[in-house]
């Protein structure tokens, strides 16, 4: 039977229509009001014919972004978010690929959309709001749109400097959507603090699970992730249970000692995805919120966010990793070797490649089947059939326990004094030491030298002798660049973009 992610609202719309379902800084939005809104937009894109397009949205974070994505997907568009903080430069060349059939905006940022919109047809989200929803036509939309059809581009960052638009359907996301209601047990009492950017993959869990469960989702000004006090008290206002953060959020919390410092008492479910979590600033969240729910999520944007999970079960030390865990349920991992040999479970300790295989892959690249020929291949270990899987670039082992380790990107994995080495490995080692705040390892090929960046009070001289007995000689960073501040990217990641030009 077909289902569409408009099913959830209309769900939630008939039987919560009342209760509040996104808040931000300006206005808060009911379901009912989510809904007509939504199918107010659906209706003017319905009536202009524009059907299985790009509709790109460019509008502050807000809940009219969600109103408009969801516009797009009653009329069997698809959307793609651009935060009004991107560069021009970006947004120049998302555009180029994408070539919207429209651009939805607001008054506020109209002049800076002309800019870059000059052939590409441009509305207002506060005229199209006040159209009257034609529930007929709106219908006919939906009954020629099915699951396979895409919900969403977004765009990541291309080695080349050029973004790649992700590709995925609707199916993935209800796929996901199921997974995640299960796994964690959200339901209409569940009220998210939303930290992830609209245009990054992070905001489909928070978006899509209160569309799914009736629940309530506020979204926390960018502004608070630098004033702990505000955030702290947010949280705590808004009697906010669950968190799907980036670890960089959480870790500058443990940093600035503001985890102890102010209390959420209503918080019981800790996510993260998106980088590697340190175990020394998850043992302060953890030591403050002893009784929490804690799961590292792992996923690129290309299997719909998240295809491995690990619910945190035990202790860890400092200096430990933390494991990618399991395959999240319709999803299968397989990690292959240099030799396009499957490694297994029993294997302990070998690394190979995750790739993936499921329901949650995307269907590419946006415009651009050389990218999308490279990472969606055909599964080595069968010639019967045509079958994809996505080839993520991250190295992995299983550990003892048969859980999935993450070790590093493959494009981390570096030739130096005649040893592979792993730049994760380091980082984990520097991690743990008491003084430092975040670290980043890069790799100097001109100079064949380690490179160190890092925040906080320590010399570089006592976090050598700290981490000697965690790493060889070999493996000792050969240069160490201290930072007042690591630069951050718009996803919330350590820039390493920006590091490199450092070197």
């Amino acid at each position: 039977m077909k289902r569409l992610v408009t099913d959830y609202l209309d769900e939630s719309a008939e039987k919560f229509p009342e209760k509040i379902a996104f808040t931000d800084e300006k206005r808060e939005i009911t379901f009912k009001e989510l809904k007509n809104e939504a199918t107010s937009i659906a209706t003017f894109l319905a009536n202009k014919q524009i059907f299985k397009n790009p509709i790109v949205i460019y509008l502050d974070k807000s809940v009219e972004v969600i109103a408009s994505f969801l516009g797009a997907a009653y009329s069997g568009n698809f959307y793609t978010p651009i935060d009004t903080a991107m560069p021009a430069s970006r947004i120049e060349k998302i555009m180029e690929t994408v070539n919207p059939a429209l651009i939805i905006t607001d008054q506020k940022h109209l002049e800076a959309c002309k800019t870059f919109s000059s052939t590409i047809p441009v509305e207002l989200y506060e005229k199209l709001i006040k159209i009257p929803a034609d529930k007929k036509l709106i219908q006919k939309a939906l009954d020629r749109t099915i699951d396979t059809d895409i919900l969403y581009v977004l765009f990541t960052s291309g080695s080349t400097g050029t973004p790649k638009g992700v590709i995925i359907n609707q199916k993935a996301v209800i796929d996901y959507a199921e997974w995640v209601t299960e796994t964690f047990n959200i339901t209409s009492e569940t009220v998210f603090g939303q930290q992830a950017p609209f245009y990054f993959d992070n905001s489909i869990l928070d978006i899509y699970q209160t569309l799914k469960n009736g629940a309530s989702c506020h979204i926390i000004p960018q502004k608070f992730f630098m004033l702990p006090k505000n955030l702290f008290t947010f949280l705590a206002e808004k009697k906010v249970n669950t968190i799907f953060w980036v670890p960089s959020a959480l870790c500058i919390m443990a940093n600035l000692k503001a985890v102890d410092k102010f209390p959420v008492p209503t918080l019981e479910k800790i996510l993260f995805c998106g980088e590697v979590m340190p175990n020394k600033q998850l043992n302060i969240w953890r030591k403050t919120y002893p009784n929490a729910l804690y799961a590292n999520l792992y996923g690129p944007t290309e299997i719909t966010d998240v295809c491995a999970y690990y619910i945190v079960d035990r202790e860890f030390s400092d200096d430990e990793s933390l494991p990618i865990g399991y395959p999240c349920k319709n999803t299968d991992i397989l990690v292959l070797d240099d030799e396009n040999k499957l490694v297994l479970p029993e294997n302990e300790g070998k690394k190979g490649e995750l790739c993936v295989r499921g329901t949650c892959n995307s269907m590419g690249y946006y415009k651009n089947p050389e990218k999308t020929a490279a990472a969606f291949v055909q599964n080595p270990l069968n010639n019967s059939y045509h079958e994809i899987i996505y080839r993520t670039g991250d190295i992995v082992h299983y550990n003892s326990r048969g859980e999935i380790m993450y070790d590093c990107r493959k494009d981390f994995q570096i030739k130096h004094m005649g040893h592979r080495i792993e730049l994760g490995e380091i980082e984990t080692a520097v991690s743990a030491v008491e003084g430092v705040k975040q670290n980043c390892c890069l790799y100097d090929t001109e100079k064949s030298k380690i490179v160190l960046f890092y925040t906080g009070s320590i010399e570089a001289q006592e976090i050598v002798e700290a981490i000697k007995n965690s790493v060889p000689d070999y493996m000792i960073p050969n240069k160490k660049v201290h930072l007042e501040e690591m630069p951050m990217n718009m996803n919330g990641k350590i820039d390493r973009t920006e590091l490199k030009k450092q070197l």
